[in-house]
């Protein structure tokens, strides 16, 4: 659901400030970004014992020594939990994430690496940030955006997992900037979600992009579909100008589709993130983890992964990690295996 802090008078329909959490418009449901810097792993991939101390683990939101353990109590970050009727695009531009899920699918991404969850039905699996440097620290960046699903591809069982590895996403660079093209045309590119339920299929505008400005350089973002909403995230950095109005760094910007968006970065390096996309509109009810169409099939959702949340999970532990020299890599149950460089 939106919510804006208050109206701009300058170039902007609303603006509002940022947290770790980020607002968002129909299509998308939810933004989260953090940054965390981790110490050298110890032999489970974790922090060393008198770093956790006294944290409130499994759920550790406040940073204690410059980073979190979230919900993880031995290994940082978010053991088996469910989804259920949207789908979610992980951007994990810096350190690891391991991932297992209910189908029998594991892996490890980052580094640049985006990963695409689509969850029509019940799916359920855990996020863990596995500390593989033992020698120096493990810092890490991860950018996650929930999209709805059409109505008519919620409740479906085909769930479905795909990692897009860095190499083949587009960056689009010019003097002083670096666009990542995750979803939709730029540039001459063009990115989609690998899921034939996917809003973001190609069909309709939706587009997602990091945008990274050294100190001094500008770039001018083209317009968008004239019925998408539109989004500008200031993520990091000092001061800017967009549309030439000087804006903070931890500032959000509601602009126009129809409208040329000239950034021009300040003194220090920043980090843009913009969502566009044409609105489902239609009714969604959402509590925790699952977003259908209706209060009553949330609630049955509710009960149906409170019998069922451990059943489904194929795995010994709930907060698994893969091997330290693992590399990156997708599994799927059958046994095939794909990494950025080799497929088996």
């Amino acid at each position: 659901m939106a919510f804006f802090s208050r109206k701009s008078k300058g170039p902007f329909i609303r603006v509002s400030e940022m947290t770790m959490h980020w607002d968002t418009e129909d299509p998308f449901i939810f933004v989260s970004h953090h940054e965390d810097d981790y110490p050298a792993g110890n032999r489970q991939m974790a922090p060393p014992l008198e770093e956790i101390a006294g944290r409130n683990l499994g759920r550790d939101y406040k940073k204690i020594m410059g980073f979190r353990m979230f919900n993880g109590k031995v290994v940082p970050g978010f053991p088996m939990h469910a989804h259920w009727g949207y789908e979610t695009v992980t951007l994990a531009q810096t350190g690891y994430v391991d991932h297992s899920d209910c189908e029998g699918t594991t892996g490890r991404y980052g580094f640049g690496d985006v990963q695409w969850v689509s969850a029509p039905g019940f799916y359920e699996h855990c996020e863990m940030y596995p500390l593989v440097n033992k020698e120096g620290r493990n810092p890490n960046d991860i950018t996650q955006v929930m999209i709805a699903l059409p109505p008519e591809k919620r409740n479906l069982p085909e769930n479905s997992v795909n990692t897009v590895w860095k190499d083949e996403i587009p960056l689009i660079s010019s003097e002083g900037c670096r666009i990542q093209l995750i979803c939709g045309k730029y540039g001459g590119f063009e990115m989609k979600s690998p899921s034939l339920h996917s809003w973001a299929d190609g069909s309709r505008w939706v587009r997602m992009m990091r945008i990274e400005l050294d100190p001094g350089a500008s770039v001018t973002i083209d317009k968008a579909d004239p019925s998408a909403n539109r989004n500008l995230y200031f993520v990091s950095g000092e001061r800017g100008k967009v549309l030439g109005e000087e804006v903070d760094w931890g500032t959000q910007m509601k602009i126009s589709p129809d409208v040329e968006v000239d950034i021009s970065n300040g003194e220090a390096p920043s980090v843009f993130w913009i969502l566009e996309g044409v609105p489902i509109g239609c009714k969604m009810s959402m509590f925790g983890p699952v977003l259908l169409g209706s209060d009553k099939e949330v609630r049955e959702a509710l009960q149906t992964i409170r019998k069922e949340e451990f059943s489904r999970w194929p795995w010994e532990v709930i907060d698994r990690v893969n091997p330290a020299e693992s590399g990156r890599f997708i599994q799927r149950k059958d046994g095939s295996r794909k990494s950025p460089d080799v497929d088996t």
